[in-house]
């Protein structure tokens, strides 16, 4: 039986959407390959290796490059998880019959929800009632106006990270399902690469909107 219709088999035993089945499994493969990295770790490095470090420092760096570097020690961990979370949950849609977990809107306003309660909870800790006073607005006449436009606009996150994320990746799993019915023989070369490449570019803008959403909350007590 392909490992596919497995997935599916399980979905339907326990009764679940076959979304959160293909969350499990990629979550699986992440904790693998981590286990399976760690203990293959050398001090004279593989190539294998030496492109894994590449790839980490490189996003710790440009993490640092926004936060700095006693904020990136806090929360690199959390931005790279769901920096690799993304990754490969998106590129399964180039796997035949997979299902990428984020293709569904209910995965991708779960990790923006998140990413919002992470962020307030920052900010409240960081800052105090001085957080809570930034949504007032800079004078206090305006404190009527701003309230409202503040909390909408912090919410208004949660809805453009998740649909950003679940409208291209479901979009794509769907242009690539409409294409393989049509013309299967010309689909994989040319289309495959372009979702590659938005697969690669979501994975990216998810975890940098979460960094600076974080900058943001811990820097406003900087504020007069």
């Amino acid at each position: 039986m392909e490992a596919p219709n497995f997935l599916e088999f399980v979905a339907n035993m326990l009764h679940v959407p076959n979304f959160m089945v293909f969350t499990w499994f990629i979550m699986l493969v992440i904790i693998v390959l981590a286990i399976s990295v760690r203990l293959t770790l050398k001090f004279m490095p593989s190539s294998f290796q030496n492109v894994v470090e590449a790839f980490i420092f490189g996003m710790y760096n440009f993490v640092e490059d926004i936060l700095g570097p006693k904020e990136t020690k806090k929360h690199f961990k959390l931005i790279a998880s769901l920096g690799i979370f993304i990754f490969f949950s998106n590129i399964v849609e180039l796997v035949p019959w997979f299902v990428p977990p984020t293709s569904s809107w209910n995965t991708t306003i779960a990790l923006a929800f998140l990413v919002f309660v992470y962020y307030q909870y920052l900010g409240i800790k960081h800052n105090g009632l001085k957080y809570i006073k930034h949504f007032m607005g800079p004078v206090w006449w305006l404190t009527p106006l701003m309230i409202p436009v503040e909390i909408i606009g912090h919410f208004a996150r949660i809805l453009s990270l998740s649909v950003r994320l679940f409208g291209n990746i479901g979009g794509d799993d769907l242009l690539l399902a409409v294409l393989f019915f049509l013309v299967p023989a010309l689909v994989p070369i040319p289309v495959m690469f372009l979702i590659l490449f938005a697969a690669v570019l979501q994975s990216f803008i998810f975890p940098l909107l979460t960094t600076l959403y974080i900058a943001d909350a811990v820097a406003t007590h900087h504020e007069g």
